[in-house]
């Protein structure tokens, strides 16, 4: 059993907001919003990189655990949009932070592979100690911002999360998750060519069904009920696709962390940038916690932390 310990992030200065990418799509902003829920979302600079993003949510997340890169036993970055393949940027943001043999495992998972990512943590903390958990997206990379693309390009934004998974102490220890892949169904949601496909009412379609299955097994294993559920991280994908979710599973929309509006969608980033900004709104749990995601794979799964006494330090705060 591991710990929830720290989080951090980044977020890119530029904002685009519905009315730039509105006349480039050729769609109304209000048509924006209704789709999706996103009002408006971050760009890289052009000498950004996924590892230069995923470097600074990481420090980030050290200053809020108080800890040096040196005290991490390893590093996991998820990148569904890297720009290079073989090696990923884990390697980068290990030599960004000063490790020299510090293991650094790169998960290319679109969107749930944060979520992979806190699972793996979660076995290998105890062995290895404290590790750094990452993931950034420069999706805006990844779209076509015409009116050929506009179902994507409306959609994804940029950003990096960093969470630390402690072996012995945090905020909230790790009760349980899951894990599924569908890979019969890969082809509605892929990254290829340098561009991300996707058919998005199929992939709400999917997420929909067994996002809701997922959650609610995961607590019957644990003798929980939807009401007993107090915080709710969900991949910020579609904020018509999280309602669907609050509604199959009976768990209060209210309880569901919301920051799509500003971000739009940061892919593997996602969770984590929401679980930063969340933790700094409640630094100390006091009911249990849900972590979850549906990405290209398909992937998708859920987490279970539970309250635990041994919280760490009040999260630092970014300025606005």
């Amino acid at each position: 059993m591991s710990y929830l310990h720290s989080f951090g992030r980044y977020l890119p200065e530029r904002i685009v907001t519905n009315d730039e990418l509105a006349a480039a799509c050729a769609v109304d902003p209000a048509w924006i919003v209704d789709v999706s829920g996103i009002h408006e979302r971050r760009y890289a600079a052009p000498e950004d990189t996924t590892a230069t993003l995923a470097a600074q949510a990481a420090e980030h997340c050290l200053a809020n655990a108080s800890l040096a890169a040196a005290d991490v036993g390893m590093l996991i970055v998820s990148s569904g949009s890297a720009e290079r393949f073989c090696p990923g940027p884990a390697a980068s943001v290990a030599a960004a932070l000063g490790l020299t043999s510090t293991p650094a495992l790169d998960i290319p998972v679109a969107s749930a592979g944060s979520l992979t990512g806190l699972v793996l943590a979660d076995a290998l903390a105890p062995t290895l100690g404290p590790v750094l958990v990452l993931g950034s997206e420069i999706m805006s990379r990844r779209v076509d911002r015409t009116p050929d693309g506009r179902n994507t390009a409306i959609l994804f934004g940029d950003g990096a999360g960093a969470a630390l998974v402690h072996p012995t102490r945090g905020f909230a220890h790790i009760a349980g998750h899951a894990l599924h892949t569908d890979g019969a169904a890969s082809e509605i949601l892929f990254i290829a060519d340098g561009r991300i496909h996707m058919e998005g009412l199929s992939v709400i379609a999917q997420a929909s069904r067994k996002l809701p299955r997922t959650l609610l097994a995961l607590l019957a294993q644990h003798s929980l009920s939807p009401a007993a559920i107090g915080h709710v991280l969900m991949h910020q994908a579609n904020l018509n696709l999280i309602d669907k979710v609050a509604r199959a599973t009976a768990i209060d929309r209210g309880r569901f962390f919301v920051n799509i509006a500003r971000y739009g969608n940061t892919s593997s980033a996602s969770i984590l940038i929401a679980a930063s900004e969340w933790h700094a709104l409640h630094p100390a749990l006091d009911s249990p916690l849900l972590i979850t995601a549906f990405g290209a794979g398909l992937n998708w799964g859920a987490l279970l932390a539970l309250p635990h006494a041994a919280a760490s330090a009040s999260p630092v705060e970014l300025p606005a």
